[in-house]
């Protein structure tokens, strides 16, 4: 199985910007807390390999991951955050007051997203789609982690249940949390969103 986990909570997600690709944004206290969490949840997940996006609160949680599953972390340009073009940096209110709600927009496809830098949903899928197609060839049967963001993570929810662009607005990936899909004959499935107590998904019922 592919197991999706959010990057733990972070310095922008406190303050409510967009951080997009910009380094230096850490964990916060709370933060380190949910990564020890999740860790401590992938334990009973026999996981076999782990892959992170590169922007340093992804490999933060990547890290404690890998210390609780005894397994090295990779990163992949594939797991990484949106580009977030001219939002980088800018507050949600300041953007919503601007650009009306940029987030739909995103979903939907506008042109006034990408024609303000930022990369586009559909640009999102194929990376995505790329990586889970990598990590079915590479680890056939065996349970991977995919350290990310939110819209990573509902770019395959999104695909996978077939959700319409309203929905992916209001569908939340929380922090530090799981997100796991199954694969049977070409043929995804999902078996949890926004999972804290994963023990089950291992149960053969």
């Amino acid at each position: 199985m592919i197991i999706f986990l959010r990057h733990a909570q972070a310095e922008n997600n406190t303050k409510k910007i967009l951080a997009g690709r910009t380094p230096g944004i850490n964990l916060t206290d709370d933060g380190k807390k949910q990564a020890e969490q999740a860790g401590k949840m992938l334990e009973s997940l026999n996981v076999s390999a782990i892959y992170s996006s590169p922007i340093d609160r992804a490999v933060q949680t990547a890290e404690v991951a890998s210390k609780h599953c005894n397994v090295e972390y990779k990163t992949d340009d594939r797991l990484i955050e949106l580009d977030m073009g001219q939002f980088t940096l800018m507050p949600y209110q300041e953007i919503f007051k601007k650009h009306g709600n940029v987030f739909l927009k995103f979903y939907e496809g506008s042109s006034e997203v990408s024609e303000n830098g930022v990369e586009t949903f559909a640009e999102v899928k194929k990376r995505v789609n790329d990586m889970v197609g990598y990590v079915i060839s590479k680890h056939k049967n065996e349970n991977v982690v995919l350290v990310t963001h939110m819209d990573p993570i509902k770019a395959m929810i999104g695909q996978v249940l077939k959700l319409k662009p309203e929905v992916l607005f209001d569908l939340i990936i929380a922090n530090a949390s799981l997100s796991i899909i199954k694969n049977h004959d070409q043929n995804f499935y999902l078996t949890a969103i926004n999972a804290v107590y994963p023990e089950r998904f291992n149960e053969s019922f």
